[in-house]
């Protein structure tokens, strides 16, 4: 059985036909999120601003699950431009800072909205 995650804090919407986050045995999967402010709907213009973003968007959808950064158990991550990682990776171990979960880290051609890095995550229930 899968149960769609009903948002109730502030964040982005999906720009697409898909859900945010979708739980199901035991597990909470979200879809990749980019840096997309949902106050204003616009994607943060520097790599750091948008992990930033990223990180306080899926800790919105974490709370809505009533569960936390800690229950990740992997998490994957795209990048536009790999000389981003040492960047990215600081705002991850930011957030990450004990307890790491699996991850996954990979280049990509191009993301959603002109996007310089998105984040998938699986998190324990």
């Amino acid at each position: 059985m899968k149960e769609i995650v009903s948002l109730t804090t502030k964040n982005v919407m999906a720009i697409g036909p898909y859900n945010l986050a979708v739980k199901a045995n035991g597990f909470l999967f979200t879809s990749g999120m980019i840096g997309i402010d949902p106050e204003t709907n616009e994607l943060k213009p520097c790599v750091e601003s948008q992990a930033e973003q990223i990180f306080i968007n899926l800790k919105n959808i974490l709370k809505d699950c009533n569960i936390t950064i800690q229950n990740v158990v992997k998490t994957t991550v795209f990048l536009a431009d790999m000389n981003d990682f040492a960047k990215v990776n600081t705002i991850y171990a930011k957030h990450f800072s004990t307890d790491f979960p699996a991850r996954s880290c990979v280049e990509v051609s191009k993301l959603p909205k002109g996007a310089l890095v998105e984040v998938e995550l699986i998190a324990t229930l």
